[in-house]
């Protein structure tokens, strides 16, 4: 194999994995990325020199995995040129912080983000190099608790073997740091779905409502304040759980915001500006509640793929709209400083 072989690949590799990227970031269907990145796991399963000879030969589509569709983009780029394609997915509006472009340049990291190991689409490894490509210090890998078995949640043991994982991508990515974390399902009487000892083990617990959404304002206020209340939860996820596009909606939850926010202010835990495009949570007259009441906040992708880990700038315009400031923002901090303060859980007076 030689070094201008292999490089042909690695760039023909490159383009496929970037509109793979692209699609994610526009909720393209499932189907369309993943033949994307199962044409790059293919062609770098086998030699560089056989993959050139097949593009030489042009058969490359003839490979399980590769469709006529992948085969054109590798090929135009591995042969050093450009995909009209993928051009056209570039040309394609990148999410717009508007008033949060200052915002979003001060993040340094992403507090919620999901793989594989639940109902994410990548692998860990994938979703931290994504990450640390975008320029994020830090991420935290969030995927979902047992109860939520839809979304293949992690039992305890699961769990612990993805921090023997995290501590493997660790120590491949340095600089960059992949933080341990859960996204704990929020129990119909306020308790977290996850071992107190394995929460007490993770740098930052996401704690969220999945289950009984419609349930009475009371009752639903005080599932929340109980879980807020409790001294391993740190950040609030999309605290209405509402869903405003895609295929199917979803109302706000009800629940007594002052309460809820005035608990997040009192045990520090953040409430979090989810920057899903179809959930928007929490919708713009509760950030700006939760700010008057003195909270932080947590501006978060819940990304379910490499490319919806550049939603934030959604929630850098939405919060920059409502008046929030980098210093609200948990995420603008330093790993260090962010686990300390997770390790801490301060009251914000």
């Amino acid at each position: 194999m030689t070094s201008s072989r292999a490089t042909d690949v690695e760039r023909g590799v490159a383009a496929l994995r970037r509109v793979a990227f692209l699609l994610e970031r526009e909720l393209a269907e499932s189907h369309r990325v993943k033949a994307f990145r199962t044409a790059a796991n293919t062609v770098l399963s086998i030699s560089a020199e056989d993959v050139m000879s097949r593009v030489d030969r042009g058969t490359l589509a003839d490979l399980p995995g590769i469709g006529p569709k992948t085969s054109a983009v590798f090929v135009e780029y591995a042969r050093g040129g450009t995909s009209p394609y993928l051009a056209e997915l570039e040309a394609k509006p990148a999410p717009d912080p508007g008033r949060g472009v200052q915002l979003q340049s001060a993040l340094r990291g992403d507090l919620h983000v999901h793989s594989d190991w639940s109902d994410g689409g990548s692998p860990i490894r994938d979703m931290a190099v994504a990450a640390s490509g975008l320029g994020h210090e830090y991420a935290v890998l969030t995927d979902h608790s047992p109860t939520l078995k839809v979304a293949n949640g992690l039992s305890p043991g699961r769990l612990r073997k993805q921090l023997d994982e995290v501590d493997r991508v660790n120590a491949e990515l340095a600089p960059f740091r992949l933080l341990t974390g859960i996204e704990v399902d929020i129990l119909e009487d306020g308790t977290l779905d996850q071992e107190p000892e394995l929460l007490e083990r993770l740098d930052v617990v996401v704690a969220s409502v999945h289950s009984k959404l419609r349930s009475p304002g009371e009752a639903m206020t005080r599932r929340m304040v109980t879980a807020i209340a409790n001294p391993h939860m740190n950040v609030l996820g999309h605290c209405t759980g509402r869903l405003v596009a895609g295929g199917r909606k979803r109302p706000e939850s009800e629940f007594e915001a002052d309460l809820v926010f005035e608990a997040c202010r009192r045990f520090g835990v953040a409430v979090e500006i989810n920057c899903r495009p179809e959930r928007r949570d929490p919708p713009r007259r509760l950030i700006r509640q939760a700010l008057e009441r003195g909270c932080l906040f947590s501006i978060d992708t819940d990304a379910h793929a490499p490319g919806q880990l550049d939603w934030q700038a959604y929630g850098c315009a939405r919060a920059a709209e409502c008046g929030v400031t980098a210093e609200r923002v948990i995420n603008t901090w330093s790993a260090d400083d962010l686990l300390a303060w997770c390790a801490a859980r301060p009251r914000v007076d």
